[in-house]
């Protein structure tokens, strides 16, 4: 409830404040546009703009409180470096950000996402054996919690090990069963394995949710082909709609494969990017036709 609650407010705080910004220039629009002098009182148009100005002034100082809160938690639970080298990572400044996970740690923040984001840092800047050990701990520490086993199978993703890393996911979903990211990774792990079927299972079961057009994009290509190879047409056109509508998400993928340079999951992770590329451009074309 809280966590809704705050949510809330992080995305009506903005809207509310203007609302209130624009009562108030229409307040004073009107005041200008009546020709009335002003006097002593304040005329009703005067009034709503005042009322206006208020609520919009109340409505950013609810959400600055509120986003400071959340950052003050943050830095609380997951270290002082957290939040910069979260930035610094999704930037693709993986070396900059290894400092600041290390020091997290260093203050006793040594939990599944500080070492799921340092598993990461490590990996991409070509530490293999310092992000296998990070991840190798993050399952000891936390067996129970979904995202270890997800920062296990990063890592041996990388690597290219992909037997492995479909096992450690295979216990992410077995956790948290109802998250279709987690279903969708394993589906992307077990098709770089070569195990077709039980990719088409989990890209089916990642589909039966609503998810992230980074991950749609992806999930309903590999379904659309998977339809069209059985020879369910009907199955196929709906997958490669809902593909077209997720397009956008492709763009995450595409501006991380600089960082993947020289690795073979790189490699394999760009021919499925152009593959869905040309799908998309196909579709298009059969849609102008």
């Amino acid at each position: 409830m809280r966590v809704r609650f705050r949510l809330f407010v992080i995305r009506a705080a903005p809207t509310l404040a203007l609302l209130g910004g624009m009562v108030f220039a229409i307040g004073l629009l009107v005041e200008l546009l009546s020709g009335r002098v002003i006097g002593a009182a304040l005329s009703p148009a005067v009034q709503i703009a005042l009322a206006g100005l208020c609520m919009a002034a109340v409505m950013f100082f609810v959400w600055f409180s509120v986003i400071g809160l959340l950052l003050l938690r943050q830095s609380r639970a997951m270290g002082s470096g957290y939040g910069e080298a979260y930035r610094l990572i999704e930037s693709f400044h993986f070396r900059e950000a290894i400092p600041l996970l290390e020091r997290s740690i260093e203050e006793g923040k040594e939990n599944a996402d500080v070492l799921m984001l340092l598993t990461s840092a490590y990996a991409y800047a070509g530490q293999l054996g310092k992000a296998q050990a990070t991840a190798d701990r993050a399952v000891r520490l936390y067996p129970d919690n979904s995202g270890s086993y997800i920062t296990l199978a990063n890592g041996y993703r990388i690597q290219a090990a992909y037997e492995e890393a479909a096992r450690a996911l295979v216990k992410a979903t077995e956790l948290d069963p109802n998250q279709p990211i987690v279903w969708a990774e394993l589906g992307f792990t077990e098709h770089f394995s070569g195990h077709r079927e039980a990719a088409f299972q989990a890209f089916e079961r990642a589909a039966q949710v609503v998810m992230p057009a980074m991950y749609g994009v992806r999930v309903f290509y590999h379904l659309a082909q998977a339809y069209a190879a059985a020879g369910k047409t009907q199955q196929a056109v709906s997958a490669t709609a809902r593909m077209m509508s997720a397009r956008d998400g492709l763009a995450i993928w595409e501006s991380g494969l600089n960082a993947l340079e020289g690795t073979a999951y790189g490699q394999a992770l760009r021919h499925e990017i152009d593959a869905i590329r040309q799908s998309l451009a196909d579709a298009d074309s059969a849609t102008i036709g």
